[in-house]
């Protein structure tokens, strides 16, 4: 069975871990407090999870997901994501995280400043611009009409198959907006950030983005 570790287990990472479980996957999750602050997740998610460091978390996974505020990306383990396909969900807010230069003059996109930091791993940028409240309560079966979509980016095709395939499980209709570099265009302040859109209205809201120094 697939099992997916989360670095991180805040709003998005409970709420993906929720999801994971529900259909079919194994779970570790962890945090920067230590596996114990997790009693409660772990009892309400059953069986088919378990608390741990984030270390082990990435040790276990065979899709990790990186789901913490951008500041602390450095703590993100690298042996032992070393080769594995790793979900960046982040978003950079200057307020929470400081200034990082190269995302303030754009010439880096969040998702870019964590393939930096694991070099050997397959890094896809998804689940960013959905509220974490509607991971839980939006989904669909494939093939339902005007089913909401959610965007991929990532500059391995293979590591973005598998989280096409993660995220149809999960309820959600994929636009592939191309290479990491493309992140951007869902982030914060654009079209398509955290509103509900199918596949269509997704690949015009990507289309329509603008950098923020042309907004």
């Amino acid at each position: 069975m697939t099992t997916i570790g989360l670095i991180g287990a805040g709003h998005i990472g409970s709420q993906l871990a929720r999801l994971a479980v529900a259909h079919g996957y194994d779970v570790v999750v962890s945090n920067s407090r230590g596996p114990e602050t997790l009693a409660e997740l772990v009892a309400e998610l059953g069986p088919h999870a378990r608390a741990a460091t984030p270390a082990d978390a990435a040790a276990a996974a065979d899709i990790a997901v990186v789901t913490i505020p951008l500041k602390n990306v450095g703590s993100v383990p690298v042996e032992q994501l070393a080769g594995k396909i790793v979900i960046d969900t982040n978003n950079y807010y200057p307020q929470r995280d400081g200034n990082i230069a190269r995302l303030d003059d754009e010439s880096l996109t969040v998702s870019e400043l964590l393939q930096e930091h694991l070099p050997t791993s397959k890094v896809v940028k998804a689940f960013n611009h959905i509220n974490y409240g509607d991971l839980t309560t939006d989904g669909s079966p494939t093939g339902t009409e005007n089913r909401r979509a959610l965007m991929v980016a990532g500059d391995d095709a293979a590591a973005k198959q598998t989280a096409t395939a993660l995220i149809d499980s999960f309820g959600f209709d994929v636009v592939d907006a191309g290479a990491l570099a493309e992140g951007w265009r869902i982030q914060r302040d654009t079209p398509g950030y955290g509103m509900r859109l199918n596949a269509g209205e997704l690949r015009n809201a990507l289309a329509a983005a603008k950098r923020y120094r042309d907004m």
